[in-house]
């Protein structure tokens, strides 16, 4: 149907609100701080509202964005695989690049714990609540989408590993959607994480 400003446009109201949600999530991310601590910031953005929008705006089980431990044979294989094959590169990269080295080196008080509050709500957020509202509707076309805000959430860092993270986040995205759980992008992220603050450190070698 026509209408004088031409035809209707008809929207998907969840597809609507996860993107207009997360981009705001996003943006308050970046220029507020809630707490003391940017971890526990990041656990209220990026789980604690999802799951209260997940609950009672989609009025959902959280179970169907991933928030379970879904295949988890398949999970710990892909994670153990994953983390045999990523540890050398992150480790000749980490020790080789200046940038890694001054950018990560800071953030090694508090490890593991700093890393872990940090990205289990951001690993929900992309690898869940984005990446399953956006399958329902653009089936596996949604591991790219998910992968654009991610990519350009890592702006401010390092130059070398934001570039890199287009392709992290849709390989973190079908590891998401091939187990039904965040949990596994989640343990791997941790490890990336954890292990590049150790050696941009100079702890290990």
């Amino acid at each position: 149907m026509k209408t004088l400003l031409g035809p209707r446009l008809q929207f998907d109201w969840k597809i609507v609100t996860t993107t207009v949600v997360s981009t705001l999530l996003l943006m308050v991310d970046y220029y507020q701080r809630i707490t003391p601590n940017k971890g526990y910031d990041r656990t209220i953005l990026y789980l604690i509202i999802p799951l209260l929008v997940i609950l009672f705006v989609f009025r959902e089980d959280p179970r169907e964005f991933g928030f379970t431990f879904g295949d988890w044979k398949a999970g710990l294989g892909i994670t153990a695989i994953a983390i045999i094959l990523i540890a050398p590169v992150l480790y000749f990269v980490s020790r080789g690049d200046s940038t890694m080295q001054n950018y990560y080196k800071p953030l090694l008080d508090g490890l593991p714990w700093n890393t872990f509050i940090d990205l289990l709500g951001w690993e929900f957020f992309f690898r869940g609540f984005i990446l399953f509202a956006y399958v329902r509707k653009f089936g596996p076309e949604a591991l790219w989408l998910q992968a654009v805000p991610f990519a350009l959430a890592h702006i401010s860092k390092p130059e070398i590993e934001a570039l890199s993270t287009i392709f992290g986040g849709f390989a973190f995205g079908w590891i998401a959607y091939r187990t039904r759980s965040f949990v596994y992008p989640f343990l791997i992220h941790w490890f990336v994480a954890s292990f590049t603050i150790l050696v941009a450190a100079g702890l290990l070698g």
